[in-house]
């Protein structure tokens, strides 16, 4: 067992009454919890100077806190993971939140850029936090590869997916090339790509490269080369994550400090910094996870939790993420059911898409 979970074995029926009274309460206020309002909703008849005194243990142990001086208290983020982890009670995904879930993904005319987007304003717009929604990967074979000059420090790499999605991603190229260098590596990239996804091809690049080194000249080996950053990075890095409903996080901020954190995380998102790390934080496992406060290593200086579910195609591989950030008082009963329908309603249009 978890520490948390054998400190929670450890507690008499009065210290986790206490504690999970506490916790909910500040879940469901934003409030520290004092004493005698705790008496009133105790399941057995207990004194207010009995409940602080139980609340000074629970503080001793590192659960709860006491922000100012004789007030109640709010639960730390070791307490909020404790309570997670052992006492939270999930619901069900209520029906109107439900309907407005599929009433989102219900137009099947859309495409799945526009969908996604759609998803998280939506998500965003149930549970009042920011919605972050990782879209996948395109992973159809490629059909062609073309390069176009633009100008001497900027072109354009052209990729025409075999089922008509197109990808337009700008560039610096390397020094000195030339319309000839640019049709000889891209004929280069046409010979090695056909039928290939671009996960595929950028598995086996370099060795590819190293390879037929001699079959192109300098200049078009460089720009072959340079390619492959393009793939790692461009386009993809800006346009995967999808963040909606920022402006949600600033309702109910007062105190200055609380600001100045919610700010440092719309930096964060702003700059959609580390998106291979929030698609990483899924990959322990399938299914919701939580992560409070300093736990959340994309977000850590905000103060905020975030509820993130993967979704996965046909073959159960993981191919995207959503989820919800907002502040460590989430309704995580309420938030993480919603988020692992979505994820779960994502993973089954992403893989009816890539049917069609």
């Amino acid at each position: 067992m978890s520490d948390g979970a054998n400190l929670l074995a450890e507690m008499n029926d009065r210290s986790r009454e206490v504690f999970r009274r506490v916790v909910e309460g500040y879940l469901t206020s934003g409030e520290p919890m004092g004493s005698r309002s705790l008496s009133r909703t105790m399941t057995e008849k207990v004194s207010a100077a009995t409940i602080r005194n139980v609340m000074q243990d629970l503080e001793f142990l590192g659960l709860l806190d006491s922000p100012h001086v004789s007030a109640g208290r709010i639960p730390t983020q070791r307490g909020l993971r404790m309570f997670v982890d052992g006492l939270l009670e999930v619901g069900t995904v209520a029906k109107e939140d439900q309907e407005r879930i599929d009433a989102t993904l219900g137009d099947s005319d859309r495409d799945v850029a526009t969908l996604l987007d759609q998803v998280g304003s939506t998500l965003s717009g149930i549970t009042r936090g920011a919605s972050l929604v990782l879209s996948p990967k395109h992973e159809a074979p490629i059909k062609h590869i073309e390069f176009v000059s633009l100008s001497p420090d900027r072109a354009l790499v052209v990729l025409v997916f075999a089922d008509g999605h197109v990808e337009n991603r700008l560039f610096t190229p390397p020094a000195g090339q030339t319309p000839s260098s640019m049709r000889e590596a891209a004929n280069f990239l046409n010979a090695l790509a056909g039928g290939r996804t671009l996960s595929d091809l950028r598995r086996t690049m370099t060795q590819d490269i190293a390879r037929h080194r001699q079959e192109i000249d300098v200049l078009a080996r460089e720009l072959v080369e340079s390619g492959l950053a393009i793939w790692e990075n461009g386009g993809e890095q800006g346009e995967r994550l999808i963040v909606r409903g920022r402006a949600n996080l600033l309702e109910g901020a007062t105190e200055g400090q609380e600001i100045d954190r919610i700010r440092s995380l719309f930096d964060d998102l702003e700059r959609k910094r580390d998106i291979s790390d929030f698609l990483e934080l899924t990959e322990a496992g399938d299914g919701v996870r939580i992560f409070i406060g300093s736990e959340n290593k994309l977000f850590s200086l905000s103060g905020s939790s975030l509820v993130v579910s993967p979704y996965m195609n046909a073959d159960r591989k993981i191919i995207g993420a959503v989820g919800v950030i907002g502040p460590t008082r989430l309704n995580y009963g309420r938030i993480v059911p919603i988020v692992d329908y979505t994820a779960q309603l994502l993973g089954r249009l992403v893989s009816d898409r890539g049917k069609g």
